[in-house]
């Protein structure tokens, strides 16, 4: 069975120590967990504080930096079960992209006690469900939200052996 196709771009500037598969094997566990189809893509950006601050004062009107950004692509994205993907005329779910600050995820794994690793891959799946119509706005949508992505980390196990 096909993936969905993940679309890394890793800022040039930055040295991590995690390669794109790697990246892309996070992204893709975690649209699975969710039920999409494989005929989904979607882009994951890779880039500096100073990169992310300008999309958030762009995008959302906050001129300060962010640990990740999530742009989605199918408007009224919802998890209502009623609620289905619209078949785009290319047969691709085109989900989005989600953009992670490194240096913010780096800070924010120190702050937390554990490793880079651990850190990309809750940013990975908290982006990636954003595409998928979580939020966290309201107090009930944060839990729901945090739920799943613990579900979802869980599933994945030791995100040093993904």
């Amino acid at each position: 069975m096909a993936e969905p196709e993940i679309n890394v771009s890793i800022d040039q500037k930055l040295k991590i120590p995690l390669g794109e598969s790697w990246l892309q094997r996070i992204a893709v566990r975690t649209i699975e967990a969710e039920g999409i189809p494989s005929t989904s893509e979607m882009g994951l950006v890779i880039t500096d504080s100073k990169t992310i601050q300008k999309l958030n004062k762009t995008y959302r009107g906050e001129d300060k930096p962010t640990d990740v950004l999530a742009f989605h692509m199918t408007p009224g994205t919802s998890q209502e079960p009623e609620t289905h993907f619209v078949g785009p005329p290319d047969g691709v779910n085109h989900l989005g992209e989600v953009v992670i600050s490194y240096p913010q995820a780096m800070r924010q794994a120190q702050e937390q006690g554990h490793g880079i690793t651990q850190e990309l891959a809750l940013l990975i799946v908290h982006g990636v469900l954003h595409l998928l119509g979580y939020d966290h706005e309201l107090p009930e949508e944060e839990q729901r939200m945090k739920a799943r992505e613990n579900e979802i980390l869980e599933r994945l196990g030791d995100v040093e052996q993904c």
